[in-house]
């Protein structure tokens, strides 16, 4: 009888190299690498042969890009999906389409175990392993930084001597530098001077999508961008797929210092975190969006949506994406959508994204009612009645305060 299998998501980096020798060691384990590409575009270079120079018996490289533009990323656009008024979820949003992945590889490899290497201080641990619960109870879970009895590697270097010890001698960088998590959507940065809110980002060493306003072209750049149903189709004229589409984005975005936010964020395990996230293209394609919307949505469904896409925000960063509520809020979310069709013009300039015009052709702006000429479906006398009711509850309320 061979021995278990175990599949570990591999990127390719330090830690996840060094979890390789120690699951054989320590467990026993064949080690099937996965490595997930998002997007993350040259990381991706010459894993095969660092795998298996570490010990892997096997190595998947799994292209789902597309997947997660379409089924993961678009759901979030369309539902406005922002965490804390900031953060356009990037990590998050990639993280139940690896569990995913992950589980269907084990279920091929017949695997007993999958193992990751999110710290046991942030969000990834729980949202990998909320979506292999979801897909998969029955696998077992492997969290190296947790289990401190028999992971004892507290640095970089540590890391890199383990892997030396191990007939493993990779050209590692053991000086610190910032962890980063980058996907087709965006790149984050964590560490170093970012670990102190008082100090200003290095934005020339830490930026790697774009540059900074200061550093953008002294002049504007006009962007078209056409949808329908909630979902891009077309840039500048020409019709793409959404990966395209965030691609050609992320290009124009980081060219004009788009999309470049810090932040202080509540993690889910209770602690406060600062980064600095690019999003340039995503930023491009969310204000696209909500320029769009906001011609066609009524006032009500605008409303309940905002309250719904915060609430759909908090379920992604949370790790819930395999739950009967997401399922619920992308299905209103899909209604609300149905006319979220035309045409979007701006221009982007210094970090600016600054509206040129939106048509479509269920828009519910009639310039008649909205402009001081008003036409026949408004009579100014009809809004003193409208007031009158509109405002009885406070005047009651005044009129009973003023008898006590």
């Amino acid at each position: 009888m061979g021995k278990e299998k175990v599949v570990l998501a591999y990127s390719g980096g330090l830690d996840t190299t060094a979890i390789i020798p120690w699951l054989k060691e320590n467990f026993d384990y064949e080690v099937i690498c996965c490595c997930i590409d998002c997007g993350q575009g040259e990381e991706l270079d010459g894993l095969e042969e660092r795998a298996k120079l570490s010990g892997a018996s096997k190595l998947y490289i799994e292209n789902i890009i597309d997947e997660f533009c379409d089924e993961y990323i678009v759901p979030c656009v369309k539902a406005g999906a922002v965490y804390e008024n900031k953060y356009l979820l990037g990590t998050s949003m990639a993280r139940p389409v690896i569990a995913k992945k992950l589980v269907e590889i084990a279920r091929k490899e017949g695997a007993a175990a999958i193992c990751h290497g999110a710290t046991g201080k942030g969000n990834d641990q729980i949202r990998f392993e909320l979506g292999i619960k979801a897909l998969a109870p029955d696998i077992k879970i492997i969290a190296p930084w947790r289990m401190t009895d028999v992971w004892t590697m507290q640095s970089r270097e540590d890391e890199i001597e383990y892997c030396r010890q191990h007939g493993i001698d990779l050209p590692f960088d053991a000086k610190h530098s910032y962890s980063r998590d980058r996907n087709l959507w965006h790149i984050s940065h964590e560490g170093l001077e970012l670990e102190d809110p008082a100090n200003e980002p290095n934005y020339d060493d830490l930026l790697v999508l774009g540059v900074s306003p200061e550093k953008a072209p002294d002049e504007g750049e006009y962007v078209t961008m056409t949808f329908e149903a909630g979902v891009p189709k077309s840039l500048n004229g020409k019709e793409m797929k959404v990966s395209e589409i965030i691609t050609e984005l992320n290009a124009l975005g980081g060219k004009h210092g788009i999309g470049i936010i810090d932040i202080v964020e509540n993690r889910v395990v209770g602690m406060k975190s600062r980064g600095v996230y690019e999003t340039p293209g995503g930023t491009i394609l969310m204000e696209a969006h909500d320029q769009l919307e906001e011609l066609v949505l009524d006032r009500a469904t605008y409303d309940v949506k905002k309250d719904m896409g915060n609430k759909f925000a908090q379920i992604v960063y949370e790790g819930k994406w395999f739950t009967p509520l997401r399922e619920a809020i992308q299905a209103f979310v899909d209604v609300t959508q149905q006319y979220v069709t035309g045409e979007v013009k701006f221009k982007l300039y210094k970090g600016n994204i600054i509206k040129a015009g939106t048509t479509s052709p269920y828009s519910l702006y009639s310039e008649s009612l909205a402009s001081f000429t008003t036409g026949e479906l408004y009579d100014h006398h009809d809004a003193e009645g409208f007031i009158n009711l509109f405002g009885l509850p406070l005047k009651v309320r005044a009129m009973k305060m003023q008898e006590l």
